[in-house]
């Protein structure tokens, strides 16, 4: 029976179809089904799409921040009535094809979602979920590894103490350790007080001891059951076999429950109020402007699909751009550095909620932040919203309707996150998607008076429901909690008889045999490398007559051009290389001669999908191996708007202009405050990224661009405006700089163009390529290649700190590249450490919430890398022990091949039509050639556990002086971690001020 043949009324395996409604924006169809009997809801989008999307959710509703539905969620995934095992969901991460797997814990619901390309493996995966969800065995040592625990340590000179592990618990320290998480979570707790949403979801760090192994399995009996249940699948695979799975496995196993599940709506104040709450900041010498402020209002209805689309499209006029009016005036105000964390519409909860302010702001100046936010939204709503501001939020709204990507998701799940919270709050999840009759019914409204400025006023201005949140940083507040903790737990010590203490070092053991045992998992299903498809997918350009300048791929793209055009910046003096990133940050956003940043700001919002400007650097794929350097000039239109983008490209390239000093200034602090703020969330990629920078001037360039060294780059540049009695001169000689890059790229001969699209757009975009081209310096030299800098090749041991109570711990050695035979067997190699050792060690053993293994086939180098981790000393000790385990050879062929499919999972991922003819672009650009790629996968689907250890002990045996090192931490810990490397008579990290 095919998709397209359900209708409204019919009944299929016990389900009754409720609703079916065309979704012509993404050409499918959408079947709303409830389950007659269980009352389960069941929602499928039919389409063409071979990526196929299953999720089961619930709504869970916290009674407090114990972090019961975060614990819960990881603990149903560690064995189930028919798959015993201790972690059916990692193991199968090991036996699939999976292109998507994972599970979420919202404030107010919990969801198990995966995608894959492969029929049998769909299946699979789903009676693995299934099974997880709704028989899970949630026994007590799984929820003490998964949760928390009490575990014992032992010493001469402090004698018995005690500590809490736990993977949550350690997830949820470094999660409360981010200023941003503090806020978004202060913010909820203080805008709903009489909600579930005042819980933390995820676990407060404090509370989460007080959660019971009993609470645990109360909330699943109470939340997991079918009745409070909904389904969601997605693609071409038919509709009726999977009710028949889920009925046959599930429903048919259950009777109805009343499921008293659903959130009330936050009752409304008659009166604002102020809220402060700390955050822990380290740094007493740098405190006085590291404070944020923020407005939030309690807004609409989640079910309300108009006020929803009101909201969306005043989000994007009041803060959507630059030159969006509030944006404007609160970065211009001087007053901090950027947009306050968790600014923006937020449409996830049972009642939405808005919010703006700014961050790295003095305490005096909060009061200013809350003036400019009214005074500027009553200016507005007075005067009125100019109509191109409107024509503006409209248009990106339809742009990202139309543009299908696969990232950061599938497609097919982000399509179900963009509807989750209005389905479980009862409301039509159609709504979601199909917004035009909204669209409609707005446009009509604004025509007939002043519509959206009422709803500024409704909104905003005359709405008692607010906050004004003040984030402050304590100095004192990580001692002080890491000494409450250490009260607490010598208060339980004391309490504790000697049966308890022996029963914690006895559970202990047990857990560790546990996570010792070597399991049978032949219980699982599996995939086999037969199921892979053995041909790696090649795009090549299309010849169009009249098209001679661009490459060009003639591509259905959903009525969107996409143009790309990498520049060589071989040129570029080696003593500006630390300024490529923010000159590709603030190219596009500093205004031309001819026009002010704010109007090309909302010409770039009319009539594009965003235009940018990227850094690349590597290694090219070819047998001389030379370093590549390059920018990559970016756009994305409609069809309707391809003039009026290459005409705002070419204002940009032939008139780009820095002498907005203010605007320069602006955007630095911006760009700064960006990359401080993604240090803890991103600490292993950073630590990564330290580790290998003395392994080739390509991986120092990743650094100097990317990494902690262009962090403090930048901050050098910053730190002299506190300092300098002519801040204009440092922002002139800036300037100059700037102005310096640009005409060192932009020339004829280092113009590689590419359009990807529908002929007729293309045609239409290469008249006006070959317009820009036309004007460039008449330079022909080609400048892909990277100049002559100098980088310390001294292998580091370097230790970072900053504001974190959790660590990440990277440490990279070199190997070879993926031209080498070697190159698949590494990557095998990084799947088997990461899936057999380091989950173990690193994960279940040591409580950190990742630990990883990481081959990068471009650079030739191995990675090890851990995330919010409790452990330093102990973490390498687990790399070295990792190549140990991998030169030994305590595996299978079976693990092997599992391997094999983790590669050939990643390497097989699908793109859109656009993004992957672009990829496709970029590998003709680095010499990656088609051959190189299907010689790969040739090799990697014939490897066997001989050639691994072969490959193993090549690579893996070499000296720990040869590898290097790199941790970021609190100082705390790293000097914590140097007493204990030195008791061992190990290197001792050298440490650093981030």
């Amino acid at each position: 029976m095919g998709n397209f043949a359900f209708e409204q009324g019919q009944e299929y395996y016990g389900y009754r179809v409720k609703k079916v409604t065309p979704i012509e924006t993404i050409d499918s169809v959408m079947i709303q089904l409830e389950h007659i009997k269980i009352k389960a809801r069941h929602i499928h989008i039919s389409n063409k799409d071979k990526e196929n999307t299953f999720g089961v959710f619930f709504r869970t509703i916290p009674a407090d921040s114990t972090g019961v539905a975060h614990i819960l969620e990881h603990t149903v995934l560690c064995g189930s009535k028919k798959f015993n095992v201790r972690d059916p969901f990692f193991s199968m991460i090991k036996r699939s094809l999976s292109t998507f797997m994972n599970a979420f814990t919202a404030s107010d619901w919990t969801m198990y979602p995966f995608a894959t390309q492969n029929p049998k493996d769909y299946y699979n995966l789903m009676n693995v979920y299934l099974d997880a969800a709704f028989f899970p065995r949630i026994d007590e040592l799984s929820f003490k590894q998964e949760g928390h625990r009490l575990e014992t340590i032992e010493s001469k000179e402090k004698g018995i103490e005690l500590i809490y592990k736990g993977v949550v618990y350690n997830e949820m320290k470094g999660a409360m350790s981010s200023p941003d998480q503090v806020l978004g979570r202060s913010l909820l707790a203080a805008l709903y007080p009489d909600t579930t949403y005042r819980n933390n979801s995820g676990g407060e760090p404090s509370d989460i001891p007080s959660l019971t192994w009993e609470n645990l399995k109360a909330f699943h009996a109470r939340y997991y059951h079918p009745s409070n249940s909904y389904f969601y699948t997605y693609g071409n695979l038919p509709l009726d076999e999977t009710l028949s799975f889920i009925s046959e496995r599930v429903l048919d196993q259950f009777e109805f429950l009343a499921v008293d599940s659903k959130v009330g709506s936050q009752p409304r104040w008659k009166a604002s109020q102020k809220i402060t709450k700390a955050y822990a900041y380290s740094d007493s010498d740098d405190i006085s402007k590291k404070y944020q402020a923020c407005v939030a209002w309690l807004t609409c209805d989640v079910k309300d699909s108009f006020e929803i689309l009101i909201l969306t499209i005043l989000e994007q006029i009041l803060l959507g751009n630059s030159a969006s009016p509030l944006r404007k005036a609160l970065i211009d105000s001087s007053l901090g550095s950027a947009l306050s964390d968790s600014t923006g519409f937020d449409p996830d909860n049972r009642d939405t909620m808005f919010a703006c302010g700014l961050k790295d702001i003095s305490k005096d100046s909060v009061k200013k932040v809350e003036e400019i936010i009214f005074s500027t939204i009553k200016e507005i709503a007075d005067k009125g919203i100019e109509k191109q501001l409107i024509d503006s939020a409209i248009h990106q709204l339809e742009f990202h309707r139309k543009e299908i990507t696969n990232t950061p998701y599938p497609f097919g799940i982000k399509l179900l996150l963009s509807f989750a919270s209005t389905l479980i709050h009862d409301g039509d999840p159609v709504s979601c998607i199909n917004i035009d009759k909204d669209l409609d019914k707005l446009k009509e409204k604004i025509r007939k008076g002043p519509f959206l400025e009422n709803k500024l006023r409704q909104y905003f201005l005359e709405n008692p429901h607010k906050i004004l949140f003040t984030l402050e940083p304590d100095t004192g507040l990580e001692q002080t909690n890491f000494k409450e903790t250490r009260k607490e737990l010598k208060n339980i010590l004391k309490q504790m008889s000697k049966k308890n203490l022996e029963q914690i070092r006895k559970d202990a053991k047990i857990l560790e045999a546990l996570q010792e045992r070597e399991e049978d998992v032949s219980v699982l299903p599996t995939l086999d490398l037969v199921d892979v498809p053995p041909e790696i997918e090649i795009i090549k350009p299309d010849l169009i007559s009249g098209v001679t300048l661009s490459t060009c791929y003639d591509k259905a793209t959903s009525g969107i051009l996409y143009f790309t055009c990498p520049v060589g910046a071989g040129n570029i003096p080696p003593d500006l290389f630390g300024l490529v990133p923010f000159f590709c940050q603030s190219f596009t956003n500093s205004g031309t001669k001819k026009n002010s940043y704010d109007k090309i700001a909302e010409r770039m919002d009319l009539y594009t999908g965003g235009i940018s400007v990227s850094p690349f650097s590597g290694t090219y794929f070819s047998k001389e191996a030379d370093s590549h350097s390059f920018l990559a000039i970016q756009g994305k239109a409609l069809d309707r708007n391809v003039e009026k983008m290459f005409d705002l490209i070419k204002e940009v390239v032939e008139e780009y202009d820095f002498q907005d000093f203010d605007r320069l200034k602006s955007l630095l602090l911006q760009y700064q405050a960006g990359m401080e703020s993604s240090i803890v969330s991103a600490g292993h990629r950073y630590a990564i990224s330290l580790s290998s920078r003395h392994l080739s001037k390509a991986s120092y360039i990743n650094e100097l661009w990317h990494g902690i060294a262009q962090y403090q780059f930048i901050k050098e540049i910053t730190d002299q405006f506190n300092t300098a009695d002519n801040k204009n001169k440092i922002l002139e000689t800036l300037s100059k700089k700037m102005i310096s890059i640009a005409q060192s790229v932009l020339k004829k001969g280092n113009f590689k163009p590419a359009v990807i699209g529908k002929k007729n757009a293309i045609l239409l975009a290469e008249k006006k390529i070959n317009d820009i081209h036309e004007n460039l310096l008449n330079d022909s030299d080609k400048a892909f290649f990277t100049p002559d800098i100098f980088f310390e090749q001294k292998v580091p041991c370097d230790g970072f700190y900053t504001n974190t109570s959790v660590s990440f711990v990277g440490q990279s050695f070199k190997t070879v590249r993926i031209t080498h035979e070697d190159s698949p067997g590494l990557a095998v190699i990084s799947k088997i450490l990461r899936s057999l050792y380091l989950h173990r060690e690193i994960r279940e053993k040591g409580g950190a919430y990742g630990g990883f293994a990481i081959y990068n086939s471009e650079e030739g180098l191995f990675s090890f890398g851990s995330y919010r981790d409790p452990h330093i000393k102990r973490t390498l000790d687990v790399y070295q022990k990792a190549c140990d385990f991998i030169v030994m050879g305590d595996y299978s062929q079976t693990d092997v091949k599992e391997a094999i499919l983790q590669v050939c999972s990643e390497i097989d991922k699908p793109e859109t039509p656009g993004p992957a003819a672009m990829k496709a672009f970029y590998r003709d650009i680095t010499k990656l050639d088609d051959t190189i790629r299907q010689q790969f996968k040739d090799s990697l689907l014939h490897l066997d556990k001989k050639r691994i250890q072969i490959i193993a002990q090549k690579y893996f045996t070499i000296d720990e002086s040869l590898k290097g090192t790199a941790v970021i931490s609190s100082k705390t810990s790293l000097e914590q971690a140097n007493l204990e490397l030195a008791k061992a008579k190990e290197k001792q990290l050298n440490l650093f001020k981030i």
